[in-house]
């Protein structure tokens, strides 16, 4: 009998201390049961003894910690699902939130765009007003036949109204491959605006135009012509020359002072002297004044004035044979030139 409460009291031990691990007060009632268990042995030797109480307080002290404990245990798993759902709850609030933000912010950009396209609209719905009333018409560039003649993308071909490059095509004149590259650079494959002065085409069928890189908003205003207009810009950086031919002279006094600048700058072409290296205004100007001045001179030192001898005509059947005496070919003011012999009609015969 007493082996087998020893026995149920050391399985009760050990079934305790295992519940015991779980709180403060199962610990305590364990102590309270061995103290219990102790009592009997000290009645014995005739101590006073509470072992029975002593036993019943330490186990409903054991029982009731291992209930609690899982109590415990539900109420840290309710605590921590509802942290859990609360951070679910905070985090979707957040998305929610953040989606919101992102489509004010897409249809803040979206009414940004529109503004932006309504602003662009009536901008160029200003520029072509502008243009129609300067009576300008846009084109594509796509190709340079020289320094002052291009082809449009439909085919035409447009010589520039009021100056001229030096030859880079027929034949070569000093800075006319300069020329040529730099209309090149500028305009081919780019968009510009042509105007018309009062011709439409040259001899040749070119329509005889004035070039603008930007739509002006005076077309005569002189820093608007220097800054948009190609044809100034040519003169003003020494590529081209002024060439005045009536009816077209709208801004030819322009050119004449932009060429002038870049004469006394020696700029581009003039750097090769005083008359350029191609026919211009301000050759012909200077050459009419030595004129002056040697029939004036002449007009003093005779009594009468004679007229000069016309030049005897030279007669050529052929290229071939004109080239074995002029090998570069001749003007048109030349006593060999013929027609016959100019078949692109640019004012020089035979030439390579």
């Amino acid at each position: 009998m007493k082996e087998s409460r020893w026995v149920l009291a050391a399985m009760a031990i050990i079934f305790f201390l295992l519940l015991a691990m779980n709180t403060p007060v199962a610990w305590a009632g364990l102590l309270i049961v061995m103290v219990g268990l102790y009592q009997p042995s000290q009645k014995k030797n005739g101590r006073r003894a509470f072992a029975g109480w002593l036993f019943t307080v330490g186990m409903m002290s054991i029982i009731l910690s291992g209930c609690a404990a899982p109590s415990e245990e539900v109420d840290q798993d309710t605590t921590a699902q509802a942290e859990k759902e609360a951070d679910q709850q905070e985090k979707a609030e957040e998305e929610k939130k953040a989606a919101e933000e992102k489509k004010a912010k897409e249809e803040e950009q979206k009414l940004a765009e529109e503004e932006a396209a309504k602003e662009k609209a009536e901008a160029e719905k200003e520029q072509q007003a502008l243009a129609d009333s300067f009576g300008l018409e846009e084109v594509l560039v796509s190709r340079v036949v020289d320094g002052d003649t291009v082809e449009l993308k439909d085919g035409r071909k447009v010589r520039f109204i009021g100056v001229n490059t030096p030859e880079s095509t027929t034949r070569t004149e000093e800075y006319g491959k300069e020329a040529s590259n730099y209309t090149t650079e500028k305009l081919e494959g780019k968009t510009v605006w042509l105007q018309k002065d009062v011709s439409e085409t040259d001899r040749y069928n070119r329509y005889l135009r004035l070039v603008w890189l930007e739509i002006p908003t005076d077309d005569m205003n002189e820093e608007e012509i220097r800054t948009k207009m190609f044809n100034a810009d040519l003169v003003l950086n020494g590529y081209a020359e002024p060439s005045t031919y009536n009816p077209d002279v709208t801004y030819s006094d322009y050119f004449v002072t932009f060429a002038r600048e870049a004469r006394e700058k020696e700029t581009g072409l003039w750097a090769y002297g005083e008359n350029g290296t191609t026919k211009g205004d301000l050759d012909s100007k200077e050459e009419k004044k030595t004129s002056s001045a040697s029939t004036a001179k002449s007009s003093a030192s005779k009594a009468t004035t004679e007229e000069p001898a016309a030049p005897q005509q030279e007669y050529y059947q052929n290229c071939t044979e004109l080239r074995k005496v002029y090998p570069d070919g001749v003007a048109s003011d030349h006593p060999a030139y013929a027609s016959k012999h100019d078949r692109d009609k640019d004012g020089w015969a035979c030439e390579r």
